[in-house]
């Protein structure tokens, strides 16, 4: 109850408006001291009921706008336990006072490429949003090789900025070579790609966070709170509390990791930082079902002991383009990388020493990435190969290190030095940085439903490492569309859910929560079916609609793309009145040929490709057609499989286990025959 001041006229006395107004006073203060003894019992009384008690309060009074109120409960509780527990009351005091501070609309735990584009996407889309992370110096690191892109990644980190990321800015503002792959080929293989200044690049990550005035808490999330099935918040082991109405979570390599050089194994997410323990049980008591994978890095020399007249020159492209469709043109000094291959004698050391190898000793559990193996693996299975690739990555335009691309490996550090000396150019080299593995926990993907979100939790969203994924690009693209969604689920407006035939980003998707996968995902133009819709260079075109909506993408941007729309589409449609389209279909023919409009290099782009690819096009665009049919049979949420008697329990345990959304999606499921989809399709209609 709140006292109302009594009444003063001007022709009162002072004493008696003293005398007033401690009356009020003293009021107040045996209000106050019946109330705070109530709950200083209360604290005295149950640590578990002090807890659910505080969390239940706050929330109550949050939706009234009455947060302060709470310190009346929390204060006398606190106190309560500093009678019974004495000087460990400083810890429920501090912990509870965070309870009350430290809400938000959504957390984002992890400091990755993952959870960096997830507080973004958040904090952009209006939400109060905050970064917890293990190092706050450590935000925006390079693990692997520094560089951003490739086949098929490169095609992600243009799909991520024409929805509103910022993995593609940033590159173009730290990039120190600029590189457009698979140029002689077709444009559906064509990929950007860039070596990153590595430091350059995480520190451009921070600078974004101060700007955008996002918080950032170090601490290491121990317990993921949930309550009747929806997520509360989380707990770390400094014994702190944030509340929020949705979790991203993107732990890496950090959930139990385990790192490993040689005979030697310690607890780790990387080099010099510590593992997330706790965690995974906590997870795992939520009942979501974990594995273990594997990864590697390659060692790291002294720029200064290569020696480089023994390499191929590997230049940059010599007209860069940028990843982000907000730039036009890049103004960057760019530097050489160098080629160079193993030897006999490198594979005889190898083999001599593979009993010394984690991986063939057994230590290491985990699956590791079938498509960059370790350089173990590729001498061991792929015997009838005389050498192999390595690349020689220039660390950053300051930087002393040079990243040995294509020499992952565990094996013990002598024989790491042992195997150098073999290598043409880096007999002299100075390792810095040993190549070591790390294992870690993920979360079997396939308990997510297609907007990232945890099937068995409401408000949990997974992604990155954690999904079983493998790549800078990919756990980006994760990042966003989990950030995306919580967001939108906050507003419980309908998820941002990109089909395969959509982009990249919506094949990666779909391939994790529909076919699932047991070792590290790594995605690759053959993984798409409509790849030659699905290019580098129309990723706006195909995207920045939804980034636009979503009020993640600038006007001026936005604007461009149109632009670059309506251009293409006119352009087209005087080609087709003049009959000059015909002779554009002749490879030996350029735009130039036909016509001297001055228009933009990307309009002139897209028309050629769209004129000499048409047929190809308009097949997948029929093929897409037949996809949608399917995919627009919904399948009722949770659907009971097990009463429809035509189906084998096989298949009943598959679809009750993944749970699609649609026929189209249910047809994806490995496992799944023709004759299942049409029996299930007899019984939803």
């Amino acid at each position: 109850p709140r006292y109302k001041q009594i009444s003063i006229s001007n022709n009162q006395s002072p004493n008696i408006i003293i005398f007033s107004n401690l009356f009020v006073w003293l009021l107040r203060f045996g209000y106050w001291l019946l109330f705070g003894y109530c709950f200083l019992y209360l604290g005295y009384f149950s640590s578990s009921f002090l807890f659910h008690l505080n969390t239940y309060i706050y929330f109550a009074f949050s939706t009234y706008n009455l947060q302060p109120t709470t310190k009346i409960f929390a204060r006398p509780v606190a106190f309560g336990y500093k009678i019974r527990r004495g000087s460990t009351s400083n810890y429920y005091l501090k912990h509870f006072l965070q309870v009350i501070m430290n809400r938000y609309d959504i957390i984002v735990i992890g400091g990755g490429h993952a959870g960096l584009e997830a507080v973004f996407a958040c904090q952009r889309m209006g939400f109060s949003t905050i970064l917890i992370t293990t190092k706050k110096e450590t935000i925006g690191v390079m693990s692997c090789n520094p560089a951003i892109g490739g086949i098929a990644k490169g095609q992600i980190v243009r799909e991520i900025d024409a929805l509103g990321g910022l993995m593609a800015k940033n590159i173009d503002s730290t990039g120190i070579q600029f590189k457009m792959l698979n140029t002689t080929k077709g444009p559906a293989v064509r990929s950007p790609r860039a070596q990153a200044d590595r430091l350059a690049y995480s520190a451009w990550w921070k600078d974004r966070l101060k700007e955008c005035q996002i918080p950032v808490e170090e601490g290491v999330v121990s317990r993921i709170l949930v309550e009747n099935g929806r997520i509360v918040g989380v707990w770390t082991e400094e014994s702190r509390t944030f509340l929020a109405k949705a979790v991203v979570l993107t732990t890496g390599t950090f959930l139990s990791g385990t790192l490993h050089i040689g005979e030697e194994s310690w607890s780790g997410g990387r080099m010099g930082e510590e593992a997330v323990s706790g965690l995974s049980e906590d997870l795992k008591g939520l009942g979501l079902l974990l594995g273990r994978l594997k990864t590697g890095t390659s060692p790291r020399v002294h720029k200064d002991t290569v020696d480089y007249s023994k390499m191929k020159i590997q230049p940059g492209d010599t007209d860069p383009k940028p990843f982000s469709f907000s730039e036009e043109r890049l103004n960057r000094p760019q530097l050489p990388c160098y080629l160079t291959r193993t030897t006999d004698q490198t594979h005889k050391i190898i083999i001599e020493n593979i009993h010394r190898s984690p991986l063939y000793q057994g230590k290491i559990k985990g699956t590791g990435v079938r498509y960059c193996p370790s350089i173990e693996d590729k001498v061991v299975k792929f015997p009838d190969k005389k050498s192999h690739h390595i690349f020689v990555e220039p660390d950053g335009l300051d930087s002393d290190v040079m990243y040995l691309n294509g020499v992952s490996t565990s094996l013990p550090l002598d024989v790491q030095e042992a195997i150098l000396k073999t290598i043409p150019g880096l007999e002299e080299s100075k390792i810095l940085q040993p190549g070591y593995a790390v294992e870690y926990c993920f979360a079997y993907p396939t308990q997510l439903k297609p907007n990232l979100e945890t099937k068995g939790i409401a408000g949990l969203f997974l992604a990155g490492q954690i999904n079983g994924t493998s790549g800078y690009e990919e756990a980006g693209c994760q990042g966003l569309i989990a950030g995306i969604n919580a967001g939108l689920s906050l507003k419980e407006e309908p998820r941002l859910v990109l089909g395969r035939d959509e982009a990249y980003i919506g094949v990666l998707i779909d391939d994790l929560v529909t076919k699932g996968t047991e070792e590290p995902y790594r995605m690759f133009t053959s993984r798409a079916e409509y790849r030659l819709l699905l290019r580098a260079d129309n990723a706006d075109l195909r995207l920045m609609d939804y980034g636009a909506r979503l009020g993640l993408i600038d006007k001026e941007t936005l604007q461009r793309m149109q632009e670059k729309r309506r251009l293409i589409r006119e352009e087209l449609d005087r080609l087709r009145r003049d009959k000059t389209i015909f002779i554009l279909r002749k490879t030996s023919v350029s735009y130039a040929d036909v016509s001297k409009k001055d228009i933009p290099e990307p309009v002139i782009e897209q028309i050629e490709i769209e004129v000499r690819y048409e047929g190809y096009i308009k097949r997948q665009m029929q093929e897409i057609v037949q996809m949608k049919r399917a995919e627009n049979i919904l399948i009722p949420p949770n659907f009971d499989y097990s009463k429809i008697p035509s189906l084998s329990n096989e298949t009943k345990d598959k679809l009750s286990r993944i749970q699609p959304l649609s026929l189209g999606q249910a047809g994806r499921i490995p496992g799944i025959r023709p004759s299942d989809i049409n029996i299930l399709m007899l019984y939803i209609r």
